[in-house]
Parts: C-alpha cells; structure tokens; sequence
C-alpha cells in the first residue's frame, strides 16, 4: 500500500488528500467508493498513518453521542447541541455499518461497547445534572438514559468512583448503556486500505510545504521527502493536516481564512493498565470542567482498548507548545500568524483570561496535585499505577468577530473556496466522531454536480440500513 517515492513533477490526479488522519481516511473512503475511478492520492509526512490526534493515546477514544459531555450543554435546558452531535455520530455509525456488511471494515479492530457516564459533586452541579437529564430524556435520541443520586447505584454503575468516597459527599450520576470506546488509529488505517484497494496512491514522508493555484483552476501541491522535492497538480485538495490545516490555507491565498488563527493546546493523561484495577472500571466517566478550561479539557476517566488490552486514561492535564502537532515544530504556530490576525488572537486570549489562569495552574502543577485530580473521580487510586504519558496537540480555533474582534470556537469547521476546489478542517473535538457527517457536507459543497447527479442517492441508500452492530453489545439505534 505505501509508496515513499517522489511524485512526478507535473503529475496530474483527482483529489489529494493532505494528512494520513481519520478526516482524510472517511473522505477517502467514501470518494473511492462513490466513484471507484477517481485518481485519489493521499501525502502523510510521517512514516506511517494515524501519527498525531487520530493515535489512540492521543485522543480519549470517545465516540461523542452526547451522551455525557457536560460542555456540549452549558444551559441544562438546551440539548440542541448533544442532539446534533449524537445524530452526526449515528451517520459514522451507519456508513460504518455499511462497510462492514460489504467486507471492508471489521469492527471487531476499532469500536467496543463502553457506557457513557457524567459524575458530579455537590449540591449546585447535582441539579445541573438533573435538569440535563430531564431535557435529554424527553428527546427519544437518548431514550435510555438514567439518572441516580444513590451512592448504591453509582457504585454498581463504576466501583471504583465510589469506593473509598465520603458517605455525606452529594454525588450525582448519569448513565447511558449505548456508548462506545473507539480506536480512531486503527479506523483509520482500514478505511485508508479501502482508497489503497480502489487504487489511490499512499505515499509517505511527503511533507506538503506550499500550495498555489493554476489559470486552469487545478492546484500546485508542492513538498518535499527525504530525497527532494514533489509537486503534483491535483484538480481537487482537501487539507486535512491537523494543526498545520491553517497554515496550508493561508499559503493556498484563501480569503475564506483570512482572520483565522490558532491557538496551540496540549494534553498529557495518567494511564494505568494493571489488570486489578481495570477490570473494575467498564465505563467513561465524564464530569465538569474546571473554571478556565478549554473545550476538550472536560476531565474523564475512560475504559479505553488499544491493541486488544484494556487500560484506564484520566485526564486530560493541559500541557504547552508552540507546536501545532505532536511532532510538529517549536515555530509552527508563529508561522500562523499573519498581519490581518494578530489582533484576532489578542483579543481572544484577552476576553478568556480564565483560560490563561488555567493553563498557568496546569503547567506549574506538581505530580501530587495532579494526582489529586485523579483521586476526586477515584478515591482509592495507587500512584504506583499510574503513568504519566503525553496525549496529541490541538489546535483550538480563533475566528474573527465583528462584536469582539476575535473568539475562541468549539468544535470543527469546514472551509471551503468558493469555487470548490480546495476544502480544508479547522478545529478539534468533536470531530472524529463526526466525520461522515463532515464530509457530506463537503462533498456537497465541493462536487455539487457529481452530488445531485448520483452521489446523493447511493449514500442514502447505503447508509439506509440498521445501525452498526458494537462488539460486545447488541444493535442500538445511536441517531
């Protein structure tokens, strides 16, 4: 399947793909099965696929149904936002279903069954919590969800939360039985093996550095490799890089980012993977975020399967880097900012000095006062079983404002130019999860034509079918 060769100089394909990622994989997929004769060519800069956010240590694994993510619901009485998500996950979940019942995907290597559940404390995110419950559970996307404040019931739904726990401590729980555990690595690399089997190119160490459109509206992808450089002109590009998307955006001259900015985010986890205390803990435990803390810092304590092993994942704990990748450089993020953004990113960072309290208290954390965070969700955890180990970076989005000048944005974003040819992902969680649901939207915007000719109708029948069947649990109906 890889190539680390040299493209051509002047090679001419269909679409590349920028970034050997969940994001680049799902659009792939679905391209090559939509039409089986594009000329698909996907560029990674590492050696392999899945090195950065899609790697199972670097992302919680989640698959977000809005199940239990208490930031997706800042007001209780508003469930607009988990609902979309979980509708969103349910079209993953379905075009998943369909490879699968074609022989392309097996899920027995990337999802597992793994109840969702929030834990709070005290009396105020107690009825919090309550109140969310009441709001979700009248919408039937989350029938089946539970609500207890009864130690009893909590310590039969996650042992380990309550052993050990104060008796007179408020606690209060939500549980959904429909959730799942997904390794977004191994996903990835079957759904790349899907482009690879229709002929799409997989080459590796291509470093994408620069692109420039043609008079003929095709565009220059120019990089280099170990060897030399490459070029190669590709009549669609979709810039699923991670936190180097922006960049590459604004080297495209694209006036759809013009503003934009990023703001690099890092996380480590404490891991622990003796059996004796994981076999005692099946679930993800979500709880609420700390004052200040960004987006997809809500802390959980996650059953997670990597490679067949079960483990637990606490966290995260926010680190910093000027990098925008995980084995990015230390100028990536000066390389983003631009004369028409500096104000956009002051701004934001102004408006959220919370965030920036925050990330002090984190980074000047000792080991013990980490672990005191773990042992709020986990009274009894040993540090003698537990690992430090850093997660991926972020790059959490900044996007202008006429009101504030800049804000800092949750979730993804999809740009796209205005003729179409060139389509590029902002942002972070949820997006994994969301994927198919992302690319829809793109091919939609990016190949109209091909879409209300014929694509429209084969994925509507091909994700008309029952949803995915999960190892280790029966059929569900996730949205």
């Amino acid at each position: 399947m890889p190539s680390r060769s040299s493209t051509t100089e002047g090679e001419v394909v269909d679409v590349v793909l920028i970034g050997g990622g969940i994001m680049s994989a799902t659009l792939g997929s679905m391209l090559a099965i939509l039409e089986p004769g594009l000329r698909i060519t996907l560029l990674e800069r590492a050696d392999e696929l899945a090195t950065e956010s899609s790697a199972p240590w670097n992302n919680a694994g989640t698959g977000h149904s809005g199940f239990c993510e208490l930031n997706y619901m800042p007001d209780p009485a508003d469930g607009s936002t988990p609902a979309t998500i979980a509708r969103e996950f349910g079209a993953s979940r379905r075009w998943w279903s369909y490879l699968s019942d074609a022989g392309l995907l097996d899920p027995e290597t990337f999802i597992r069954a793994a109840g969702h559940m929030d834990v709070v404390f005290g009396d105020r995110d107690a009825a919090y919590l309550r109140r969310r419950f009441d709001t979700l559970s009248a919408d039937p996307i989350f029938a089946g969800m539970e609500f207890t404040e009864d130690p009893a019931t909590i310590a039969s739904w996650a042992p380990l939360v309550m052993a050990g726990r104060d008796a007179n401590e408020v606690v209060a729980a939500t549980r959904h039985q429909g959730g799942t555990d997904i390794d977004f690595g191994s996903l990835t690399k079957s759904l790349v093996r899907i482009v690879a089997d229709h002929g799409g190119q997989i080459r590796f160490g291509h470093e994408v550095r620069d692109l420039g459109q043609r008079p003929d509206r095709t565009w220059a992808v120019r990089g280099r490799t170990e060897t030399g450089h490459f070029t190669i002109n590709a009549r669609r590009v979709f810039v699923g890089a991670g936190g180097h998307a922006l960049r590459l955006l604004q080297c495209a001259g694209l006036p759809e980012v013009r503003g934009y900015a990023v703001l690099p985010v890092g996380a480590a986890f404490l891991r622990c993977s003796r059996p004796a205390v994981v076999d005692h803990h099946t679930v993800k435990v979500y709880g609420q975020a700390e004052t200040g803390a960004p987006p997809m810092s809500v802390p959980h304590l996650d059953r997670r399967f990597v490679d067949g092993t079960a483990h637990l994942m606490f966290g995260p704990y926010a680190t910093f880097s000027t990098r925008l990748l995980k084995s990015g450089r230390w100028t990536d993020f000066f390389t983003t900012v631009r004369r028409h953004n500096w104000h956009v990113i002051i701004a934001a960072v102004l408006q959220n000095l919370s965030l920036v309290t925050y990330l002090i208290g984190q980074l000047t954390a000792r080991p013990r006062q980490r672990f005191a965070h773990l042992r709020r969700y986990l009274p009894g955890a040993e540090p003698a079983d537990w690992e430090l180990v850093s997660a991926g970076q972020r790059a959490q989005l900044i996007t202008p404002d006429r009101r504030r000048i800049g804000v800092i944005q949750q979730g993804t974003e999809l740009v796209v130019s205005t003729d179409g040819t060139i389509t590029g992902l902002l942002g972070a969680s949820p997006g994994a999860s969301t994927a198919v649901s992302i690319m829809i939207d793109l091919l939609q915007r990016s190949f109209p034509d091909d879409w209300h000719n014929s694509w429209d109708a084969e994925l509507s029948d091909a994700m008309a079918g029952t949803d995915l069947t999960v190892p280790g649990s029966g059929p569900s109906d996730a949205g």
